[in-house]
């Protein structure tokens, strides 16, 4: 492919690629992803709109989960145009401004939900294990002081990155292998060593994803402990049971993570589709999955949104 570097970063460019060879088919491929997309947008602004109008759920529990529906919003709508402008109008030309761009919001709102999982796990800890001091601890002031110190250290761990990628000469081949632009695959297209990125990119997921996976599990060891120690069985499955929609978030979360990272380390000899499928779940399938469990687990938001449908008929 002709070097398209140029010293200007204005007029530098990355290609994005959607699904390589099915080009003929991104049209009907789109459907699916369509679907997917609107399904993220009703099903999050739903919950955040139920959280909003019922003062019943101005709690904690639903202020956590109202800034998870947020960043799982904000996670979709960066990837959003990309995605569909390649399987809509084959636009897979990006600019590097625009393209960093991407990468700093994909990357902090993941860091960013990392975080809220783990506040939410510490919501539960403390209503399990100290419910009398629950709403003493997790006041309104604090839940707000927790938010805004996970949007900040995420984009503070975050922001180096498009300037380490900003120093590169990219002379080797500009197309990227997704729809959408990543760190990881951006620094690989680099001429120079990417010893620095790598390291950083080592320490920003070993004190954000690692830490938080951490406590996560602690927590839940103490609320297990805690769980056990109840007297009888129906209070015991009682405490699990407001446990529930939370783990299955933190799955949804860290399964994909997880297998995207052992498919980029160990999958060389893997199909590229794989590949590919793989890093869509990863963003695609928490903001939409996050809603329909707390629709369906949680009986307080399940009862708002069938109020809400039955006052809309």
């Amino acid at each position: 492919m002709v070097n398209l570097y140029n010293n200007s970063l204005q007029k530098a460019t990355f290609f994005l690629t959607g699904f390589q060879g099915l080009e003929e088919f991104h049209s009907w491929i789109s459907v699916p992803f369509c679907s997917i997309y609107l399904i993220v947008i009703l099903g999050n602004l739903t919950i955040l709109h139920v959280i909003r109008t019922d003062a019943t759920l101005h709690e904690p529990m639903y202020y956590f989960l109202a800034m998870l529906a947020l960043t799982d919003l904000g996670l979709c709508l960066s990837t959003l145009p990309t995605v569909l402008g390649i399987f809509w109008f084959d636009a897979r030309e990006i600019g590097i401004p625009a393209c960093f761009t991407q990468l700093f919001f994909i990357h902090t709102l993941s860091l960013v939900e990392s975080s809220v999982l783990l506040s939410m796990s510490f919501d539960r800890y403390i209503a399990i294990c100290n419910p009398l001091l629950y709403s003493t601890i997790l006041t309104p002031r604090r839940i707000v002081k927790m938010g805004l110190s996970s949007v900040l250290r995420s984009a503070l761990l975050i922001l180096p990155l498009p300037f380490l990628l900003k120093r590169f000469h990219y002379c080797r081949s500009h197309v990227l292998a997704h729809a959408y632009c990543l760190h990881l695959e951006i620094m690989k297209l680099a001429c120079s060593s990417i010893i620095v990125n790598h390291i950083y990119g080592l320490f920003v997921v070993a004190c954000t994803v690692g830490v938080d996976s951490l406590l996560i599990f602690l927590s839940y060891t103490l609320i297990l402990h805690a769980v056990l120690g109840k007297a009888s069985r129906q209070e015991r499955l009682r405490a699990l049971n407001t446990c529930i929609s939370h783990i299955c978030a933190v799955l949804l979360f860290y399964i994909p993570m997880i297998g995207l990272s052992l498919v980029h380390r160990f999958g060389e000899h893997l199909p590229r589709i794989v590949h590919l499928l793989m890093s869509y779940v990863y963003l695609l399938v928490p903001p939409l999955m996050n809603p329909i469990v707390y629709s369906i687990k949680t009986k307080q938001i399940r009862q708002r949104i069938i109020k809400k449908f039955e006052f809309v008929k």
